[in-house]
């Protein structure tokens, strides 16, 4: 175990977490699904769906995305935002209750947007992913990376608001464990500055009495008392089975045409967008890693992995997957690339599906710990940008190049949501999804557009000594 103490992690980053042990490799793990917890849970409160379902669709997704992409990508698929929009037009809350009715429709509307990415990912293969890529130089890709970690932080700022001081404390325990901790403690900054400042929060809240750093357990106490009454099964006691059968498809009454189109029309055509913040993602996690996932396993691959666990989860009463910012601000931090760990994290999350008395002491985390942890996260994204900018050398100096960037950026900032409709229907497109619709045409109309798409051109990591 003393050997083990003196991995170092270099510039390189761990490739193979198995240099750790499995003891470790399962904390790392853990710390990735406190990474994405917050966020993935927030969507089902949002959209009335089932939180438990919620997270076995994100466990089971990510590892069916794994699966495609040959083990190779460190991934999490969570829970997507940009779909919010498709859900509040199709089935909005009603005085913040389910609409049960109308959920499964949008559900399927989900289901087909998550097809759409079979199509382009179709279209990659036939292609090539070298033409494509032309439409997503690093001018466009970097500036969607820092707007996606920038757009995030205005969330990281509010959560903070709900206590400063606690928010602060996380960030204070990850920056210190981060530059100037040993051994295991460098490399999970996360998950200690979770447990550490959720214990302050409980000293000084809950014991000393300090009322805004206080944990609220009573979603706990709830659950503890209905197993103590001997409600074993339910979403409220020791074990849930997470299927709700008035969100899925099979509530979906086939005789309803004009619910089906209207969902589908209002729904789908939001893939044309995430499809491009998907890219985005790839490309932050590729530049994180040193490695082209890209080229290998391939852009159309993770695509479809990304594209089939959003229809599965649809289909089942779930929200539709993306890959998450959260986690890539994990690897950044951690420096642990191995896709192993993110498996672990997604099998912790189909077990904490499960048990509902886990999931409420992870949801019992105050906001502004949430805060503080995404503070750091969320502009490790932005980072991650400014390297991908930076490592593949866009020249500033053209014109073309700082109006494409300036685009993006202020589209992705500026910009709120920008709704539209097509005949009688209502579509909805984040800012962000706007930002990076209006850099691809950009870039793809102002002459001098010169990229070639290389698949070495992240590979820093395969012409090292070897992974450490």
């Amino acid at each position: 175990m003393a050997k083990k103490e003196k991995v170092v992690i270099g510039d390189q980053g761990i490739h193979d977490a198995s240099v750790l042990g499995k003891p470790r490799m399962l904390v790392l793990g853990v710390q990735h699904t406190f990474a994405m917890f917050g966020a993935t849970v927030l969507v089902p409160l949002l959209t009335g769906l089932n939180v438990a379902t919620t997270l076995l669709m994100a466990g089971l997704g990510t590892l069916f995305f794994h699966l495609v992409t040959k083990g190779k990508v460190p991934a999490f698929l969570g829970s997507s935002f940009a779909f919010l929009g498709g859900y509040a037009a199709v089935a909005p809350l009603q005085d913040g209750m389910p609409n049960k009715e109308m959920l499964p429709y949008a559900g399927l509307g989900v289901a087909v947007a998550g097809l759409v990415y079979l199509v382009f990912a179709l279209l990659i293969k036939v292609v090539g992913v070298t033409k494509v890529m032309k439409f997503f130089p690093p001018v466009v890709t970097g500036p969607i990376i820092i707007a996606i970690g920038l757009s995030l932080a205005g969330s990281a700022v509010n959560n903070c608001k709900a206590c400063w001081p606690l928010a602060l404390v996380a960030l204070a325990i990850v920056i210190v464990f981060n530059i100037w901790g040993k051994g295991m403690a460098k490399i999970i900054p996360i998950l200690l500055g979770v447990v550490g400042s959720y214990l302050v929060a409980v000293v000084v809240g809950n014991i000393i009495g300090y009322e805004p750093m206080a944990v609220d357990f009573s979603g706990v106490q709830a659950i503890i008392n209905n197993i103590a009454e001997g409600n074993i099964y339910g979403p409220q006691g020791l074990i849930y089975i997470p299927v709700v059968k008035d969100a899925t498809i099979l509530a979906v009454d086939w005789n309803e045409s004009s619910k089906i189109v209207s969902s589908i029309i209002a729904i789908a055509p939001i893939a044309l967008a995430t499809m491009m913040e998907h890219i985005g993602d790839i490309s932050a996690i590729s530049a994180t890693c040193g490695r082209n996932f890209i080229a290998d396993p391939g852009l159309h691959k993770t695509l479809i992995g990304d594209g089939v666990a959003t229809s599965l989860a649809a289909l089942v009463g779930g929200p539709a997957n993306t890959t998450y910012g959260e986690n890539t601000g994990v690897l950044a931090l951690s420096k642990v690339y191995d896709p192993k760990v993110v498996r672990i994290a997604a099998v912790f999350a189909v077990g904490i599906s499960f048990f509902p008395i886990v999931s409420a002491i992870i949801s019992s985390i105050p906001t502004a710990i949430i805060g503080g942890i995404s503070f750091i996260l969320y502009g490790m994204i932005s980072g991650i940008g400014v390297r991908n900018v930076v490592e593949n050398k866009v020249d500033f100096s053209k014109s073309r190049n700082l109006i494409v960037a300036a685009v993006i950026l202020v589209c992705a900032l500026g910009l709120g949501s920008v709704s539209f409709t097509i005949g009688k229907v209502g579509i909805t497109l984040t800012a962000l999804a706007v930002a990076a619709l209006a850099g691809i045409l950009l870039n793809a109309i102002l002459p001098g557009n010169d990229y070639v798409f290389k698949a070495e051109s992240y590979d820093n990591a395969k012409k090292s000594k070897g992974d450490k």
